[in-house]
């Protein structure tokens, strides 16, 4: 295998795929990129097992081939390269040359055969969506995810094709995000999955590179081919990078259940407004008084904190609101959360009593059920 490549075009196509190898892998193999030359590019591919990804570069092929080299080492190598043209170069099966200008490496590979393959798709379910449409699903709701590894089905954000609708569902126990947009499902193709944690990260890096995105899935995996704009193929990148991930085995909870359908009181509030309001509040809190109280009554919200190391705090903002009083007692994280990621100049928010869940709305399809603090 022989070829020249734009230095900064490989550095920039070393960067997309690097993301998802181990720091501590299980198998040697799984530091390396396969790097693969054919005809007038090359490809770049790297997994954990888990999670895999491959995008594509421009190159002047002369032989070609494929190796693999340790991918975070050649990365740095290729970005401090003094040339634009880099020559990479098989020496033989455990050995590749990388130069450019005055500089030469040397770098041992590990042979291609110990490489696993990624999986490919057939007879699945598949669907094309905007990135930009997916990318604020993502955004509005991924902040709910759980982290408790022993409850390994809220690792992960839940994906549901079904009914004319794309629903995006993450929870970790205390709060539950949604989200959903209209879409066609055909007959056959209604379908779910729950993706994991770490490749929702890694799909919310990748996307927004160009218009579309096509989702592919079995019970077991799921892949996304991510369309790339002439912008980013610019910059060396092919017209689609692929990602592809293991589904969260189990099922995922019937999160219907968890919003409220019958809230006495709906306000609506200027959404930048309260997530400042909150902010301030909390600053006297701790971990240990991790609370907040906002206090609704006659055409107001008062928001107070208090904790024994830093005093109190308090907060107001207009509404207009003709209800009860009632008082209501969250962690401030979690109301802020939802706050910082929407878009919309206005939020409303919905409650029933000072024991019910607090629910953040906005004009579309998005839902945040926060539990209330039950305080002693």
């Amino acid at each position: 295998m022989k070829f020249k490549i734009n230095r900064d075009h490989f550095s920039n196509g070393l960067q997309q795929v690097s993301n998802v190898v181990s720091l501590r892998p299980t198998m040697p193999i799984l530091s390396n990129v396969l790097i693969e030359a054919t005809g007038d590019q090359i490809s770049l591919t790297t997994t954990n097992l888990d999670l895999g990804t491959r995008c594509t570069i421009k190159a002047d092929v002369e032989t070609e081939g494929t190796l693999t080299l340790p991918v975070r080492k050649l990365a740095s190598i290729v970005r401090d390269l003094p040339s634009m043209e880099v020559l990479v170069e098989a020496l033989d099966a455990e050995h590749a040359k990388i130069s450019a200008g005055s500089s030469k490496f040397r770098m041992t590979a590990i042979g291609v055969s110990e490489f696993p393959p990624l999986p490919v798709f057939e007879n699945n379910s598949e669907f094309t969506l905007e990135q930009a449409n997916l990318q604020n699903m993502l955004k509005s709701i991924s902040y709910a995810q759980s982290s408790d590894e022993t409850r390994h089905m809220l690792n992960g954000v839940y994906f549901n094709f079904d009914q004319g609708m794309l629903t995006l569902v993450a929870t970790d126990g205390k709060r539950l995000a949604l989200n959903s947009k209209e879409m066609e499902i055909p007959d056959g193709q209604a379908g779910n999955f729950i993706l994991p944690m770490k490749t929702v990260s890694e799909l919310e890096r990748l996307l927004g590179k160009g218009k579309d995105v096509k989702i592919l899935f079995n019970e077991r995996q799921v892949a996304f081919d991510i369309a790339v704009d002439e912008s980013s193929q610019e910059q060396g990148l092919s017209q689609t990078i692929h990602l592809v991930s293991k589904a969260v085995e189990g099922k995922f909870p019937n999160y219907k259940i968890v919003i409220p359908e019958d809230a006495d009181q709906t306000v609506a509030i200027d959404r930048e407004t309260l997530r400042e309001n909150i902010s301030r509040a909390a600053l006297v809190v701790t971990d240990k008084s991790q609370s907040i109280t906002m206090t609704f009554s006659e055409n107001q919200i008062v928001i107070k904190g208090q904790s024994a190391e830093f005093g109190e705090s308090e907060e107001k903002v207009e509404i207009e609101y003709g209800g009860p009083e009632t008082k209501l007692t969250f962690n401030p994280e979690y109301l802020i959360h939802p706050l910082k990621v929407l878009e919309d100049d206005e939020v409303i928010f919905e409650f029933k009593n000072d024991m019910s869940p607090g629910v953040f709305k906005n004009t579309g399809h998005f839902s945040c059920v926060v539990m209330p603090l039950r305080l002693g």
